[in-house]
Parts: C-alpha cells; sequence; structure tokens
C-alpha cells in the first residue's frame, strides 16, 4: 500500500513538472514571438526577455535561465548575431530568479526599483559586450539614432554615445518587459500558480522548511553539493578553455595563412606593375626615370584596394642593405626617395642568405622599426631569368589580432552562456537527484538513532515516508536504511521487552538476596527497605544541590538504589546467637559482627563472576563493604578517610546510621526523629561525609515521613499481633472451662 501511495505520489509529482515545462515552452515561445513583433513592427524595443522574468519569477534560477538560453538560440536563427548575447539573457534570467524570490513582484514600488537592474545588464553590460566584439563606434541597431544625435552634440565620444543609447533604449524595453511580466503573474490564478513545481523530485516533496532544513545540513568537510559544483565547474571551465583555445589558435592561423595568401597576391598584381629590366634605370635616375611616376601611382593603388595592408615597396638587395626602388608614400608617412638605402631589420638577418641569393622565404611577422607587421617578400626574375628586385607588401598584425579579439569575445560569450547554462542544470539536477535525498536520509536515520524506544517508530515511518526514487545506487541506500529502521525498531521493542524482565528479574534476586538475611535477622526486612529509600532523597538532594555531579549521573543513582538492600547481605555468615543477641555484643561478638561487611564483599565478587553486566554489583559490593567506614578514617574494616571512602558507601553510612537510630531494636527504643538528626548533624566532617550529610538534613522532611510511615507501620504490626495473641490465650481458657 505505502508502494501504491508513493506512485501515486511520484506520477503526481511527473505531471506537475510537466505543467511546468509546458509553462516553460509557453515563455519561450513568448520570447521569440515579442522579438519577432517588435521586429516587425520596426518598434525601438527587444521584447524578448518578457518570457524569461515571468519564468524567474514563477520558477527560480534553472527554469529562467534555460529559458532565456534557448530563446537568445532560437532567436539566433533569424539573427545569427544574436547567438552572441545569449549571456546577457542569462543574466536577466539570474536577476529575475533572485529578486522573484525575494517576492519583488508582490509589490509594485519594488517592481519598478527592479526595471533598472535589469537595464543596466541588458543595455549596460550588452553595450560593453558589443564593444568588445565589433569593436569601438556606433553601431547599426535600433539604438543608432539615438547614439548619432549624442554623438552630433559632441558631448560623449562613440563608445559613451552608443552606452547611452542602449541604456536608454533597453531602460523602455525592460520596463516594458518586466511590467508585463508582473501583470501576467498577478492574473495567473492562485491555485493555478500552487499547482506549479518547477522540481525533479526523486522523493516524496518537502514543504520549505523540510528543503532548508535537508540543505541546511553541516558536514565536516567540503559539502557534496560543493564538490560536485566545483567538479562541474572545472569540466565545463576546462573544456571551454581547451575548446576556445583551440578555436582561437586554429582562427589565428588561418588569419596568418589568409593574410599570408592576401599579400601574395597584391605582390602578383605588383608584379604586373612593374618592368624589372628598368629596375636599375629606376635605382639610378629615380623619379625622372621615364614612367616611374605611374607605375607607383600603380602600387599606391593596389595599396589602398586592401584596407589591411600597411605598406607596398620594392627593393633590391644588396650586401650593403635593401636599395629602395619603389616605397609609395603612405597616408601619415612619407616613403623612402629612389636609390636609398634601407637597413636590414633584425628579424631579417637570418633570411639575408636567401634574400642575397635571389631566392624566395615564408611571410614574415616581425615588429621592428616599422610596426607590428606580416611581410611578404616575393622576388621579381628579369628577362634573364635573374631576381631583379624584391616585390614586398606589409599587412598590420594589430588590424588582424583585433579581429582575432573581436572572434575570442564571441567564443567567450558563446562559452560564458553555455557555461552558466551546464552548470545550473547539473547542480540543479544534482540538488534533487543526489543531494537531497542524501541528506534526507541522513537526517531521518540521524533521528531515528538519536531517538529513545518511544519516538523511534515514529522516526522508522518518516524514514520510510521520504519515498526515495532515484532508481540508482542511492535508492538502494535508502531501501537498504528504510529495512533497517524497520527491523530494528522490531529488534529495539524485543529487546526492551528482554531487558525489563532481566530488569526485573535482577530487583527480585536483590530481594531474595536480601531476605536471605532477613529471614535470620528479624530486624533487617524493614532496615533494607528503609535505608535504600533513604539513598534515594539522599542523592536526589545532591544532584539538586548540585553535588558531586560528575558522579552522580542516571546510572549510577539507579544502581545505588537498586543495591542498597544488600549492604548487610554479610550478615549470613554470622551465627544467629550474635545476630539476634538481644544486649550488647561482647568485643569478641562485635569483632565478628564487623567481618560481615568484609563477608559481604566476599560474596557479591563472587556473584560478579556469574553476571555479565555487574555494575550493579560494584556499587553493592563498595555498599557491603565499606558502608560502615568513617569519614575521618575511624571506621571499619579498613579504617579508609574522605574520599578514599566510595561515594555509594558515605550515602550509604548516613543512610545506615539514621535508620538504626530511629528504628526500635530488642536491646533499645528508637531515637525521637529529631535527636536522630542532631546526631547526624553532629557526625558531618567526622563521621560523615560533609557534603553528602547536609544534603540529607536539606531533605529532612521527606527522611522524616519514610521513618514516620515504617514506624506506624511496625507499630501496627505488634498491635496485631497483640490482638493475636490475645485471642488465642481467651481461647484457650475457654477450652479448659469446658473440659
Amino acid at each position: 500500500m505505502a508502494d501504491r501511495a508513493m506512485s501515486g505520489g511520484k506520477m503526481r509529482s511527473f505531471a506537475r513538472f510537466r505543467g511546468a515545462l509546458a509553462l516553460c515552452a509557453a515563455c519561450i515561445a513568448v520570447n521569440v514571438l515579442g522579438a519577432r513583433i517588435a521586429l516587425a513592427l520596426g518598434l525601438p524595443v527587444f521584447l524578448d526577455s518578457v518570457g524569461t522574468i515571468l519564468a524567474g519569477i514563477l520558477g527560480g534560477y534553472v527554469p529562467a535561465i534555460v529559458v532565456g538560453y534557448l530563446s537568445n538560440l532560437i532567436n539566433s536563427l533569424f539573427d545569427s548575431a544574436t547567438v552572441y548575447y545569449g549571456v546577457i539573457s542569462v543574466l536577466i534570467a539570474m536577476l529575475a530568479a533572485f529578486i522573484g524570490n525575494r517576492g519583488w513582484f508582490k509589490k509594485l514600488p519594488l517592481v519598478l526599483a527592479s526595471i533598472p537592474l535589469f537595464a543596466l545588464i541588458g543595455g549596460g553590460l550588452g553595450s560593453v559586450l558589443t564593444y568588445f566584439l565589433y569593436g569601438a563606434g556606433i553601431g547599426e541597431g535600433v539604438s543608432a539614432p539615438i547614439a548619432w544625435q549624442i554623438y552630433s552634440s559632441g558631448a560623449l565620444g562613440e563608445f559613451g554615445s552608443q552606452l547611452s543609447a542602449d541604456l536608454l533604449i533597453d531602460l523602455i524595453d525592460k520596463a516594458l518587459s518586466v511590467l508585463l511580466a508582473a501583470l501576467v503573474y498577478h492574473l495567473l490564478p492562485e491555485d493555478f500558480l500552487e499547482k506549479l513545481d518547477f522540481t525533479p523530485w526523486q522523493q516524496t516533496p518537502l514543504s520549505q522548511p523540510e528543503l532548508d532544513a535537508a540543505m541546511g545540513t553541516k558536514s565536516r568537510g567540503m559539502s557534496l553539493q560543493a564538490k560536485f559544483a566545483v567538479v562541474a565547474g572545472f569540466i565545463v571551465v576546462f573544456v571551454s578553455v581547451m575548446t576556445t583555445a583551440i578555436s582561437y589558435i586554429t582562427f589565428h592561423q588561418s588569419m596568418i595563412e589568409e593574410a599570408s595568401s592576401n599579400a601574395v597576391g597584391i605582390t602578383n598584381l605588383m608584379a604586373q606593375a612593374v618592368d624589372p629590366d628598368r629596375v636599375n634605370e629606376y635605382l639610378t635616375e629615380g623619379e625622372t626615370a621615364p614612367g616611374y611616376r605611374e607605375t607607383e601611382q600603380r602600387l599606391t593603388e593596389i595599396r589602398d584596394s586592401f584596407p589591411d595592408v600597411e605598406y607596398v615597396y620594392v627593393y633590391q638587395i644588396r650586401n650593403d642593405g635593401c636599395h629602395v626602388v619603389f616605397d609609395p608614400d603612405a597616408a601619415d608617412e612619407a616613403g623612402s626617395d629612389p636609390g636609398s638605402v634601407v637597413q636590414f631589420d633584425p628579424t631579417f638577418e637570418k633570411y639575408l642568405p636567401t634574400l642575397l641569393a635571389g631566392g624566395s622565404i615564408e611571410p614574415v611577422v616581425s615588429n621592428d622599426s616599422y610596426g607590428w607587421l606580416l611581410t611578404v617578400y616575393t622576388p621579381l626574375a628579369d628577362s634573364t631569368g635573374a631576381t631583379a628586385c624584391y616585390l614586398a607588401a606589409d599587412i598590420s598584425m594589430e588590424r588582424l589580432v583585433a579581429g582575432e579579439l573581436s572572434f575570442l569575445a564571441r567564443a567567450i560569450a558563446l562559452f560564458a552562456a553555455f557555461f552558466v547554462l551546464i552548470c545550473s542544470v547539473v547542480l540543479w539536477l544534482v540538488k534533487y537527484a543526489i543531494i537531497l535525498p542524501v541528506n534526507t536520509i541522513s537526517r531521518a536515520a540521524g533521528d531515528f538513532m538519536l531517538g529513545d524506544e518511544s519516538v523511534r517508530s515514529v522516526s522508522a515511518g518518516k524514514i520510510e515516508a521520504l519515498g526515495i526514487r532515484t532508481g540508482d545506487e542511492i535508492e538502494n541506500l535508502f531501501e537498504a536504511v528504510n529495512q533497517m529502521s524497520q527491523e530494528a525498531v522490531r529488534y529495539t521493542a524485543e529487546a526492551q521487552e528482554k531487558s525489563e524482565t532481566i530488569a526485573r528479574m535482577q530487583d527480585n534476586l536483590i530481594m531474595v538476596m536480601a531476605d536471605l538475611v532477613e529471614s535470620r535477622d528479624k530486624f533487617t526486612g524493614d532496615h533494607v527497605k528503609n535505608t535504600a529509600a533513604y539513598t534515594r532523597v539522599i542523592m536526589n538532594q545532591m544532584r539538586r544541590e548540585g553535588v558531586y555531579p560528575d558522579q552522580l549521573t542516571n546510572e549510577f543513582i539507579s544502581n545505588v538504589y537498586k543495591s542498597a538492600p544488600l549492604h548487610d547481605v554479610g550478615k549470613i555468615v554470622v551465627s544467629d546467637t550474635i545476630l539476634n543477641k538481644p544486649g550488647r555484643f561482647t568485643d569478641e561478638e562485635f569483632a565478628i559482627m564487623k567481618g560481615h561487611t568484609i563477608a559481604g564483599q566476599e560474596i557479591l565478587e563472587n556473584a560478579k563472576g556469574a553476571v555479565s553486566e555487574a555494575s550493579y554489583l560494584d556499587e553493592a559490593q563498595r555498599l557491603a563493604a565499606y558502608h560502615h567506614e568513617k569519614w575521618d578514617g575511624s571506621g571499619y574494616p579498613y579504617g579508609l578517610a574522605g574520599e578514599e571512602i566510595p561515594l555509594s558507601a558515605r550515602i550509604m553510612a548516613v543512610a545506615d546510621v539514621f535508620d538504626a537510630l530511629v528504628s526500635k531494636r530488642s536491646y533499645k527504643e528508637g531515637f525521637p526523629i529529631e535527636k536522630a538528626l542532631s546526631i547526624i548533624e553532629e557526625g558531618v566532617g567526622t563521621h560523615f561525609d560533609p557534603q553528602v550529610a547536609r544534603a540529607f538534613l536539606h531533605a529532612q522532611d521527606k527522611a522524616r515521613a519514610i521513618a514516620e510511615k515504617s514506624n506506624a507501620k511496625k507499630l501496627a504490626e505488634e498491635q496485631q499481633a497483640e490482638a493475636s495473641g490475645s485471642a488465642t490465650d481467651e481461647a484457650g481458657a475457654s477450652s479448659g472451662d469446658a473440659s
């Protein structure tokens, strides 16, 4: 039946989760349709985050992040540049979940206060991301007209103008998005909101306090959740970094190869403009040589046709340097005059033998006197086949790197959004599939182990009610713990029953042993019962007063009280003549009588050998051996003093003397209770432990009640005996008369 109930709960949970997934799909549709409608109508807003904000309000972090990421991915099908802004969508989702969890959307002032926060992410961070993706400048989006107006006013530069325009547009966009999401949230019926469950429960759903308690479980070291976070983060970061690095290296190589190929193509165009057979003429006559200026102009046009080309020039390589044939002026730098000699840059020194021999070299990247350049040298042969000169083209590496950084920014933007998505989903699933089941099992098992017998059955029921159904080793662990708890409850109940039986047998055996003495000493019966009662009074009062707190445990008090009747068990070896003598003992008789302490010690020592758990007999042995010892060391049998005497025996000494004083004996009448109390007080610090005796005196009302009850009982027994004796005498007299 329990399995059917859990199965039904699982089906209801799945149905609720399925409804939540449908709502997420609806939120994604809202984002995509909102963006398409805004674009189609030419509105100066985006409307692509309404569903993300709503998902954050209703479902928290993971649903919002999934909605934001997938919405961005779908919108990128219509505009490929959108894909790089997935990280912005994810950050908006996280903010929506953060303020949604804190109830901001339930109050209009807080709803309005959240709008600038969303705008800072969408407009501010979005504008910064655009800068890294496409460089400084004013873009072509919906904010471009406003950015141009700000820039034209001269108030801000290009980036500042674009940032300001993006913030303004996004403030309007997020105001509409937030208000629309808040409106939908407040229009949804309460019962509908209660049915929503974005939680992938793998167990019986927990209430919020139960969830908080389970997630608040402390661990000695790093928690399992933290370990999963570290592992998941490390894996995603490692994969992202390695993928980005490989992509960047590949992109860098392709850029170099493409630039080199372009430079080679440029030198090929230059070869069509330069007559190799006239190179020496150009060197000697310079600009005055026929056709020189036309050739130089053609080289300038070739250079200006390619934005990435920094310089084009024609050199004749000789031992003393590079002899300039053509070096067209650049926009900000005049070229070298024909015939002048340019010294070799350090980077090219290793290529000099090849260049002097007229051979070809690979493209060279240098960062020397002319800047950071990629240079291609192409030999140009004259009609005899000899290398007349080298045609050179310099590609700006800074422009290439700017493109590479833009690529890197795009890769990081893509992976950042993916990183957040994967980590949040993994940790979300780990939380409900591993962390919560393990923590709830741990807490339930801890409550079970720490609870007493009366609550363990309830705790076992709570363990069973967890209903963990992860379908893996955690479910196996749960089943094992559940079965263990059920078996433990059964075994505990049986053990408790047996323990109670053993305890009753133990108490009865103690009383049987005491009765063995009682059957020989007519004064011992009430005495062993009374002294046990006095010891309890004394120990309870000592605990209230904080006396010997380390020794007065529950077990100690129980053992002393239960074994108190055995303190005179040694009297069993004393002869009846001495034990029941009506008068005072002679010295010899008293010496024999004192031997009952050692005899009792030996008897109980033998008894302990037959009992596996003998803690109560340990105290019984101490009581029997030392209850006639005195605080000042004048007692017997060993003459111990102070705390050398076991605490149980010091307690029994007070109880034993008081009962002996107030009880009637064959050789004396009982003392009045007040007199007995004064004798106890006189013995403080000499006969008795001061703290024990004072505790007894402080609880004298309870001791008085015990003594009065015992005396009243004895008096009633004596009166009954006298009445029985009188009746017997009268019956005998009547019988004699009749005869």
